[in-house]
């Protein structure tokens, strides 16, 4: 009882946690990590994770204490759909009552949890002092809602969750100069800091270990492979790479396309990969290795190894949907390990890559997404040949590590939380 009584620094809210492999654990671990270096005492409302057979105790320090809350899933394991927001969210109002009163909330999507917390913080300004809250705009979800095709009514309402979390906000934080202008778009009055993602440098290293012959056999993998590592969804578009590694296997039966991950076109892509084998198989050139190898979402140091072993990274954006403007932070993952990138899109990211010359950055476009592809293949050294000596992974990694280290990140959002605190004059 006497721990539950001590004072809260920083309080989180979200639905993401590690262990659970994505973006947004990733980020709120530096966060973490940048405020315990701090001496600041941080309480995260979260959930269990799916692979858990028992709470999983963090013992980064005695500063942080972990609550964790069951909740549903959808049939991945991810907490994502009304049902599986909501087993978070009508929790959430009842343990944030509870827990001890934070100096400042940082707040995670979907735009159910910021209106709860809105919510609760209105509600605490009538009984004391109101707890600001930070809001946390990795993407636009009233965007990403419209171009799911979702009910035009349900945008409507997304978009006044979304809305009204950041009127309510003491700030925002946006990824990117157009998660920014958007945020002020939907809120003019918003106060918006962007903080960029970034990627742990110490787990995604070009010293992390190749997948074994013995792995990439269970795995089945028989030769040189693309990687797509992350969620693949409608705005996302990685079907484009399925149709383009029917072209590059013209001339190289053997390369394969791995997807790592999950997300909304997992089947689709399924459904893809049965048609590139009977269509390979027609033709007669059927070999020993199936195009394309669906794996679920593994822990980032293994992700590692799998960046390591590939030949490039994938990555895509539709364009013109909405989400030019976004960063996928898979990017990042394969250039700390010194990977290149094979980008189809527009936006920031494919300016990077192309003005620092970080791989391919094509339009969205088979025909080019397969070039770049062949070529990739060219100039690919294998693994065990790759030297700290040779130029462009080290200079891949060295961008990274200086423009998007997640310890940046995390000590940059502090500094936003810290300067809340002493605005909001909290004791």
């Amino acid at each position: 009882m006497a721990k539950r009584r001590q004072a809260v620094d920083v309080m989180i809210a979200t639905r993401i946690h590690e262990p659970e492999a994505a973006a947004a654990s990733f980020r709120l671990r530096a966060v973490e990590n940048a405020a315990i270096t701090a001496g600041r005492r941080i309480h995260v409302l979260t959930v269990r994770d799916a692979r858990e057979q028992a709470p999983i105790e963090d013992t980064r320090s005695p500063l942080l204490h972990v609550s964790r809350w069951p909740v549903l899933r959808d049939a991945s394991g991810y907490v994502r759909g009304y049902l599986p927001y909501l087993s978070f969210d009508i929790p959430l109002v009842a343990r944030l009552l509870l827990a001890p009163r934070p100096r400042v909330l940082l707040v995670e999507p979907p735009p159910t949890t910021g209106l709860v917390v809105r919510s609760v913080s209105c509600l605490r300004s009538l009984l004391n002092r109101r707890v600001p809250y930070v809001w946390y705009a990795a993407d636009i979800w009233s965007d990403a809602t419209a171009i799911a095709g979702a009910h035009p009514l349900v945008t409507t309402v997304v978009r006044w969750m979304e809305r009204t979390t950041i009127r309510g906000a003491t700030a925002s934080i946006a990824v990117s100069e157009g998660v920014a202008q958007r945020l002020r778009d939907l809120e003019p009055n918003a106060r918006v800091h962007v903080i960029p993602n970034g990627i742990d440098t110490e787990i995604f290293t070009p010293h992390a270990a190749p997948l074994s012959e013995q792995e990439r056999a269970q795995i089945g993998i028989t030769g040189p492979f693309f990687l797509y590592a992350g969620t693949a969804s409608e705005w996302q578009g990685a079907e484009i790479f399925a149709h383009a590694i029917a072209q590059v296997r013209e001339h190289h039966p053997n390369v394969q396309l791995v997807f790592l991950g999950q997300g909304s076109s997992w089947e689709h892509l399924s459904d893809l990969n049965k048609q590139r084998v009977a269509a390979e198989a027609e033709r007669g050139k059927s070999g020993a290795n199936t195009p394309i190898i669906q794996l679920p979402v593994v822990a980032p140091d293994q992700a590692a190894r799998f960046h390591v072993s590939a030949v490039a990274a994938l990555v895509s954006i539709v364009p013109g949907r909405g989400y030019d403007f976004a960063y996928p932070t898979k990017i990042l993952s394969a250039l700390a390990v010194g990977k290149p990138v094979i980008y189809a899109g527009t936006g920031p990211a494919a300016e990077d890559i192309r003005n620092e010359s970080l791989g391919w950055a094509v339009e969205y476009e088979v025909d080019a997404v397969a070039s770049s592809m062949s070529e990739a293949l060219r100039s690919a050294i294998p693994p065990e040949a790759a030297s700290e000596q040779e130029e462009s992974p080290a200079r891949r990694r060295r961008w990274v590590c200086a423009h998007r280290s997640m310890a940046a990140t995390g000590r940059q959002v502090l500094q936003l939380l810290e300067s809340v605190m002493a605005e909001s004059g909290s004791p």
